[in-house]
């Protein structure tokens, strides 16, 4: 487990002894009191404030925003509780952070972590965090969010973190190349067959034999694998086990090859690599008919200037919304010294006050989304043209498995949806490899977890 963490680093194995065994760790749920312990709150003077360190990940002005539009209204209307912020950056391209995984092995956790909820029930597998479920339940947070939502916060039944702010994923469509196609602009593909067939007619290609514009490139932008095999009807989890090899995957992953084969795979990644050294989105720059996208990119769309929209993604059998979310939640670390506290702030930040004041603040997106249907109500986010799409989507959006190898499985799906579409080998193949090594990934890290393993 903390191999996948740590991206598979020769360290992992000694920090995870080290986690594991040499550092006493403070007990799960505390109310914050350390029986005098060390230099907890028991040493603090009467009436002096707590100050909790809260570690996060983003740059630019997120530290200056969050403390004028969050912490500093938290920390008036708690005056005993002080927040130390310091920017902490993730590691390589990954969403986790060696540091804070080397501080929590080392007893010298922050109180508080913004996390990617997506690796919640990895580091909760290898106790890393905290269990919130007393606190949660007592203060009934998880009645306050989206329950799919919620559920990406939970490991085998224990609350692990609050979430935070989320995403979900559509399909843009341009209306303008639809038109120029001869078809209805105002009748976008509800089915993969209908995309398939309005997509061809968007193709074309200059003197050179380069492509000049393209219908659809199944593996651009949001589109992965993870989101086909939903859209084909398939699962990734299921009671708890993941079925790697749900028939409706492999249907998806020999669909997104037929586009490959069809419109030259070579022809559509120099399309695609075009794309990225412009710097221009594919979609916003007007030569793409359709394109799996998230909410986040109804910030930049202003710089089109075509007529587009936006609606589900299609389905196989056209009945069903297919789409799935992401998002930040907070986590406290194992070991927080002040967890009494750290729970106060994270109730807060996470909550629907300090939601309101975060994406109801004047510089926040205006396609942003929180993690609370409440809020997005007050602020209006359901009934804003076009982000009314994904709010509606959130209320069944599918999340990705809750596992000790998310990450791990993350990566095999991005390296054989990669191999496919490359044309380097074949489906049923390759997701057979894909689940041989995610299966025995899996058997790792539970006997790491039992002691049964190193």
């Amino acid at each position: 487990m903390l191999k996948t963490l740590l991206m598979r680093k020769k360290a992992a194995a000694s920090l995870l002894a080290v986690l594991m065994g040499a550092v006493p760790l403070l007990h799960a749920c505390g109310s914050g009191d350390d029986n005098g312990a060390g230099s907890g709150i028991a040493e603090e003077a009467v009436g002096d404030p707590v100050t909790i360190s809260f570690w996060f990940p983003w740059g630019g002005d997120f530290e200056k925003e969050f403390r004028d539009n969050v912490v500093t209204p938290f920390e008036t209307n708690n005056p005993d509780i002080k927040v130390r912020m310091s920017f902490v950056e993730n590691s390589d391209n990954s969403q986790a952070s060696d540091k804070l995984l080397t501080a929590i092995a080392g007893g010298k956790a922050p109180d508080v972590a913004m996390f990617d909820r997506f690796l919640v029930g990895e580091w909760a597998e290898m106790d890393a965090l905290e269990d919130l479920s007393a606190e949660a339940e007592a203060d009934g947070m998880a009645g306050i969010y989206y329950p799919n939502v919620w559920s990406e916060a939970q490991y085998e039944g224990k609350t692990y973190a609050l979430p935070w702010n989320v995403d979900s994923r559509a399909m843009f469509y341009n209306k303008s190349m639809m038109k120029e196609a001869g078809l209805d602009p105002d009748k976008p593909p509800k089915t993969i067959a209908e995309l398939d067939q309005m997509a061809e007619r968007m193709f074309k290609r200059n003197a050179r034999g380069e492509y000049d514009q393209v219908g659809f490139i199944p593996w651009q932008a949001q589109g992965f694998l993870y989101t086909y095999g939903w859209n084909f009807g398939g699962e990734w989890e299921r009671n708890g086990k993941l079925t790697l090899d749900d028939p409706a995957i492999l249907r998806a992953l020999q669909w997104m090859q037929g586009y490959a084969k069809k419109y030259d795979a070579a022809k559509l990644e120099s399309f695609s690599d075009g794309m990225r050294q412009s710097g221009t989105n594919p979609f916003v720059s007007g030569r793409v008919g359709f394109a799996v996208e998230g909410n986040w990119l109804l910030n930049g769309m202003g710089a089109a200037r075509f007529e587009w929209g936006v609606t589900p993604m299609p389905t196989a059998d056209g009945r069903s919304s297919g789409s799935w979310s992401g998002g930040w939640s907070f986590v406290m670390p194992k070991g927080a010294e002040h967890k009494e506290q750290a729970w106060r702030f994270m109730k807060f930040i996470a909550g629907k006050e300090g939601s309101l004041l975060w994406a109801g603040r004047a510089a926040a997106g205006k396609y942003d989304l929180t993690s609370i249907p409440e809020v997005n109500e007050r602020l209006g986010l359901d009934k804003k043209k076009d982000l009314s799409v994904f709010v509606k989507l959130l209320e069944h959006a599918h999340i990705r498995p809750v596992t000790p190898v998310g990450g791990f499985l993350w990566d095999e799906m991005y390296r054989v949806q990669r191999l496919a579409v490359s044309l380097q080998g074949e489906p049923k193949a390759l997701l057979g490899e894909m689940k041989k090594k995610v299966d025995a990934e899996l058997a790792k890290v539970k006997a790491r977890s039992t002691g049964g393993g190193g």
